[in-house]
């Protein structure tokens, strides 16, 4: 019997590396990108590698509504949801762009939710299914100069370890994956006026990361912290003041994404 997946940001960096565990396990994939090309390429690697089926579908998930279109252009029981599509965007919120950071709030909140509410109605019904959600260490403190970012994966961890307790005995367990930084395209992108990440510490491998976080979605559990010094860092949050989080916070990322510091 067939079981299909859903990896939403699928061409590249950590939703290109869990479409590759979910190929090897044989999953028919369906593959959710705004960049059309690149899942052509993955769509072509991962059926001559792996003997999968891959269906790609080019869609902007800062669109409203986008997940009912995703749904219906499936139009199968999922068994696997991975809602990894997400962005960055440095500076203060004073300055930022109000439309991007409004694309990164139907992105990393709105679409990923809508997603998980349209997979789950099935799932629940089945008594059975995966769902792995993208949230961040970024989730257990404020971030300011990304704090759009940070808040939205704050969200993305408390929602899931919510609704993971409410699915309890149902069959169905949702897992929020929580990394440090980690090697992929997104932290060239983020940085101001810059490609080259400064980000030197503490990195963490894509692969790695994907296969931690894909083992604890198969595992069922509610949060995953790759990483024993990430794990260190996602408590100490809760043994400092707040505002001195903030303020650390905010010092790390005036040294390792802006230019002018």
């Amino acid at each position: 019997m067939k079981q299909y997946a859903l990896v939403t940001g699928a061409a590249s960096g950590l939703g290109y590396e869990l479409a590759i565990l979910l190929a090897k396990d044989k999953y028919t994939l369906f593959l959710v990108d705004i960049d059309e090309d690149k899942l052509k390429d993955v769509k072509s690697e991962l059926e001559q590698s792996h003997g999968v089926e891959v269906i790609t579908i080019a869609k902007d998930l800062s669109k409203p509504n986008v997940a009912i279109e995703i749904m219906e252009t499936v139009n199968q029981p999922l068994d696997v949801l991975i809602n990894n599509a997400g962005f960055g965007l440095f500076g203060s919120f004073v300055e930022t762009n109000w439309e991007r950071e409004l694309q990164m709030l139907n992105v990393h909140v709105l679409s990923a939710t809508h997603l998980t509410k349209l997979a789950l109605q099935g799932m629940v019904k089945r008594g059975s299914g995966k769902i792995l959600n993208m949230s961040s260490l970024a989730a257990f403190q404020p971030g300011p100069l990304m704090s759009i970012y940070y808040a939205s994966k704050g969200y993305m961890l408390s929602f899931t370890e919510a609704i993971a307790n409410e699915l309890k005995g149902t069959g169905v367990t949702v897992t929020a994956l929580c990394p440090g930084p980690t090697k992929t395209a997104f932290q060239e992108t983020v940085s101001a006026n810059t490609s080259e990440n400064k980000i030197k510490f503490n990195m963490g491998c894509a692969t790695s990361v994907a296969e931690y976080g894909y083992k604890a979605m198969q595992k069922g559990k509610p949060y995953a912290i790759p990483g024993a010094f990430n794990k260190f860092l996602a408590t100490l949050p809760r043994l400092i003041p707040r505002n001195m989080a903030a303020t650390i916070v905010r010092k790390l990322q005036e040294k390792n994404r802006n230019d002018q510091h």
